[in-house]
């Protein structure tokens, strides 16, 4: 399946700025299953420094400085990305969940070793003593990993009420958990930290679904914006996909364009600025079949 990606960002203030330093991390990555077959970023005003690198999760990155004075910033990604998903993976002959979290406290293989640095606390998940006792029910005695974050995914789904007005990028996971409710963002972050309260590696994942059209036809829940799910390490499985907003596995609907171990290390556009007083962000995000 083909798809054209537009993601639109734009930042208005209500004074002047008069510098303003950002990194934009918009650019769909490249795996075994999804290609990248065209990507184009504009931004407006036009910068007079900008730099692509990699981050230290093997995010691609543009980095940028606009020096002129200015009251409104315009960046938009435009991409055609190919997905060309295989089976899913038999999850009840995945290794126990025990088995793994004593591989991973004790990595002996370079596999385990990398992804032994997330199965630790980062900056917006804890591993609180009440995420345990949450993914308890689902995480039993000697069941396979995958199918115990099989189950996880759906109680999380079915727990907690999506709702936009609920939370922030601010908001504390505590809050999430008192609350149950919230949207991609706090049910991944709930999600990471059940597993890593329980000494499993997981990593936040950003990314696109697709954008449905066509009357009669319902989207998934987070089309139209930035979406997020996380992957959880499985020794012989790699990293695996799951998504607690739509209790699902992603497959041939979700374009991945970062990876890291929480939101902080994936905002799609981050930076500071100089001025502007006051400001609205507007974010559209358009995922078509091509």
């Amino acid at each position: 399946m083909n798809y054209r990606v537009r993601h639109s960002t734009v930042y208005e203030y209500a004074e002047p700025v008069t510098v303003s330093h950002h990194a934009a991390r918009v650019k769909p990555c490249c795996t075994a299953i999804q290609h990248r077959e065209e990507w184009s970023l504009r931004i407006s005003p036009v910068p007079a420094v900008r730099k692509m690198r990699t981050d230290y999760f093997g995010n691609r990155v543009c980095f940028f400085s606009v020096q002129e004075l200015h009251q409104r910033l315009e960046i938009e990604a435009e991409s055609v990305v190919s997905l060309e998903p295989g089976l899913p993976p038999e999850v009840d002959r995945s290794p126990a969940w025990e088995e793994v979290a004593e591989a991973l406290r004790r990595p002996v293989t370079p596999e385990t070793l990398e992804a032994q640095q997330f199965a630790f606390e980062s900056p917006q998940v804890r591993a609180l003593a009440s995420l345990a006792e949450l993914a308890r029910p689902s995480f039993k005695e000697g069941r396979p990993l995958l199918a115990a974050m099989r189950d996880l995914n759906r109680r999380i789904h079915k727990e907690f009420t999506f709702d936009p007005k609920a939370t922030t990028v601010a908001t504390r996971l505590e809050s999430v958990l008192e609350k149950r409710r919230g949207v991609c963002q706090d049910f991944t972050h709930v999600a990471l930290g059940c597993l890593r309260s329980l000494g499993l590696a997981a990593r936040y994942v950003s990314g696109y679904l697709r954008t449905y059209r066509v009357p009669g036809e319902d989207g998934l829940v987070g089309a139209d914006a930035s979406h997020a799910w996380l992957s959880v390490f499985c020794p012989g499985y790699g990293w695996v996909d799951y998504d607690p907003t739509n209790n699902l596995m992603p497959g041939s609907e979700h374009i991945t364009v970062a990876c890291g171990r929480d939101f902080s290390d994936v905002s799609p556009v981050s930076g500071i600025v100089t001025g502007g007083g006051e400001h609205t962000v507007t974010v559209a995000v358009s995922v078509i079949p091509s």
